[in-house]
């Protein structure tokens, strides 16, 4: 989902390493930074002492917004050109009930169609990718462990990051 235009995030691949000690993790920041590739500002340390991890999981509040509208509105389009299509075939198949009221299944389909792509954008725009990311976090924090957050840019980042986190030891989980 990382190189899609239909989300509004600078990173939509995000992934969390878990370890047990502020020493591995902390090892593991600077082996995703110098070994991975990534800038530091790409990768955070969640402590089971942090205020807010919140804001280190998910730092792009505008993007979300973004996210959101841009998601919507493609989708939107999406599903009334889906429905258009459907008319049109249905329309050239020639089924009577089409044919017969022409104008009405037209709008009707327009309708739906946009409706289901409106219903996909929510879903999207929703990012259930990320519930995984997100409680493995939590759960690491509850469990007095820490979390190397990587948010990558591209796919390409994403899978070096997690091979670096992979190989120290830590239990990497990760968005699309």
């Amino acid at each position: 989902m990382s190189d899609l235009p239909i989300t509004g995030e600078v990173s939509n691949s995000k992934l969390a390493g878990v370890f047990n000690t502020e020493a591995s993790a902390r090892a593991g920041v600077d082996a995703v930074v110098f070994g991975a590739g990534l800038q530091a500002s790409q990768v955070k340390l969640v402590t089971p002492a942090e205020p807010h991890p919140n804001i280190k999981l998910q730092p792009e509040g505008a993007g979300i917004w973004r996210t959101i509208l841009v998601a919507h509105l493609w989708f939107g389009i999406g599903g009334i050109a889906a429905g258009l299509l459907a008319w049109g075939v249905l329309m050239w198949l020639g089924v009577t009930l089409i044919v017969s009221s022409a104008l009405v299944s037209g709008i009707a389909f327009v309708f739906m169609g946009g409706i289901a792509g409106l219903m996909l954008g929510g879903l999207v725009a929703l990012r259930p990718d990320q519930d995984r990311y997100v409680q493995a976090t939590q759960d690491a924090i509850a469990e007095r462990r820490f979390t190397v957050l990587v948010h990558a840019l591209s796919n390409n980042e994403a899978d070096r990051a997690a091979t670096v986190l992979g190989g120290l030891g830590a239990e990497v989980t990760r968005t699309l």
